[in-house]
């Protein structure tokens, strides 16, 4: 067994010394030299791409949470394939039906991968062009009247 010497953690206690002086340079630096020109759009909250107008409880479109949810389980399947190519190269050398059954799996795995995608592509989840933000604005007046008690106005139905 090897002997503890702490003098080998030096190039990790090395990097975190860099690391943060990278970090507290590019803020003081910013700071010295940046503009300080104040206007009103750059003081204004930013909101996950939508103005931050209203109340803070208002909701969000269901859009919002939809794209989330797909881009982790997209993210989630994608790390899948760092095991897969880390591992592939010793599974292969177990022999040549061991390496074209892993490869196999593998491309079953990226092509539901392919088919999930054009799915979601053809529901048009991508999709945030003029009609999108359209049903988007209707759909928060509908919420927006519903708190209030009101009846949803005739845009936000017909849309």
């Amino acid at each position: 067994m090897q002997e503890f010497r702490l003098e080998a953690y030096l190039p990790i206690l090395l990097m975190f010394i860099v690391a943060l002086g990278f970090a507290a340079g590019n803020i003081l630096l910013s700071q010295l030299v940046g503009q300080r020109k104040q206007t009103r759009t750059k003081l204004m909250p930013y909101e996950c791409g939508k103005d931050p107008v209203g109340s803070a409880r208002e909701r969000f479109s269901v859009k919002f949470y939809l794209i989330a949810m797909i881009f982790i389980l997209f993210d989630i399947e994608v790390i899948f394939l760092v095991p897969w190519a880390v591992v592939f190269k010793q599974l292969a050398a177990q022999g040549a039906m061991m390496r074209n059954l892993v490869y196999v799996e593998m491309m079953i795995f990226v092509a539901l991968l392919l088919v999930g995608y054009i799915y979601v592509v053809k529901k048009g989840a991508f999709d945030w062009g003029e009609r999108a933000r359209r049903e988007a604005e209707a759909e928060a007046r509908a919420l927006k009247d519903m708190q209030k008690g009101r009846e949803p106005s005739t845009n936000a139905r017909a849309a």
